[in-house]
């Protein structure tokens, strides 16, 4: 089914407030939610409402938080999440980082303690709407689900990369993708009904290359949520050995470096970790070299033959941009199960049918 996208902004910001939410809160998390299904990240857009309310009716997840500052000197920042929703949290540490290196140049900005923080992207985007250079590095404690090069048992989160670049007159340049194979949320939305995830996604405890996500999910009855905690495999660090090893830099960086906590060992609360470096180009004296040398290169590499009849190089951010357009004329595609997960969820934090019908028209 498709489903417009000021629907389900309004339907899961109306969600979230009536679970404890500010209005302000509420209509950031529809909003960065909704933003992932139109970049085509459906892993990270609405099929987490869900998760989202239990995590908060467990008290693993806290409504209205802000961020701490823990340590603060001109150009470097660390900041404590106190385990609010990422949604609220991530653009406030994101801002931080975006003033200090607009007034020296340069930032460092170490947070932890945080919810899921969502697609990283829209972080790099944010930092490239104020002109700056992006890199992120992010882990997941409490969300051991990669198995690394090599191995079979699991010992990354999916420890996401992602760099944002300003392109003056341009879209920014935008490359964030997970260090796995795929998102644990693609292999959420193939349990679901959706999209199957690409072969070899997935590896058993025995070894043996899967796609079914009772690899990671292990069996469950009809009506009980696919938990992460129940299955013996694992998924794939994508790029083998590569990837494997950025998956690694993640952790330490993200994780360790951050105080947020890797993946393990040991039994830990859920929080996202990201180390962001920021840079201001014109502070660097070189920003009009670099726009027109960045312009000049991505036209140079678009312009290579196509590998496939009727192909195209695309340059990252590329694809998400198209996807959105698409989906913003035509709407989001959503499988039958996700979308009733959402309307139970509504139900479950007491809006009422008639309200609900009114959302959802």
């Amino acid at each position: 089914m498709l489903v417009q996208a000021d629907v389900l902004r309004r339907l899961v910001s109306e969600i979230f407030l009536h679970a404890g939410s500010g209005q302000e809160e509420a209509g950031r998390i529809g909003h960065y939610l909704v933003d992932s299904n139109l970049a085509g990240h459906d892993s990270h857009g609405v099929i987490r409402v869900p998760r989202y309310v239990q995590m908060l009716r467990d008290g693993r997840i806290h409504a209205n938080r802000t961020i701490k500052i823990v340590r603060d000197t001109d150009v470097l920042a660390v900041v404590d999440g106190q385990f609010g929703f990422g949604q609220s949290i991530a653009p406030q540490a994101v801002q931080l980082g975006i003033d200090k290196a607009k007034k020296h140049g340069v930032a460092i900005v170490a947070l932890r303690n945080t919810g899921h923080i969502g697609r990283v992207g829209n972080w790099g985007e944010m930092a490239a709407e104020a002109g700056l250079v992006s890199v992120h590095f992010v882990n997941a404690a409490g969300s051991i689900l990669v198995a690394p090069f090599g191995g079979t048992d699991r010992r990354f989160s999916t420890a996401p990369f992602c760099v944002g670049v300003p392109r003056p007159g341009d879209p920014p340049l935008l490359l964030d993708f997970a260090t796995s194979v795929v998102a644990e949320g693609k292999v959420l939305v193939a349990a679901k009904g959706g999209k199957p995830v690409p072969p070899g996604s997935l590896i058993d405890e025995n070894g043996n290359l899967s796609t079914d996500p009772i690899v990671l999910y292990g069996p469950a009855g009809p009506d009980a949520p696919p938990d992460q905690r129940n299955g013996k495999g694992a998924i794939r660090a994508m790029g083998e050995h590569k990837g494997s090893g950025v998956a690694l830099m993640c952790e330490i960086l993200g994780g360790a470096l951050t105080g947020n906590g890797t993946a393990g060992p040991g039994s830990r609360q859920f929080s996202n970790g990201m180390l962001s470096i920021y840079i201001a180009p014109d502070l660097l004296g070189t920003d009009d070299f670099f726009a027109a040398e960045m312009k000049q290169y991505v036209d140079f590499v678009k312009s290579a033959n196509p590998a496939t009849p009727g192909g195209e190089v695309l340059v990252p951010g590329e694809p998400e941009r198209r996807t959105a357009a698409t989906r913003s004329a035509e709407g989001i595609p959503l499988t039958d199960e996700v979308w009733q997960s959402l309307l139970e969820t509504a139900r479950k934090v007491g809006i009422g049918e008639n309200s609900l019908n009114s959302l959802v028209q």
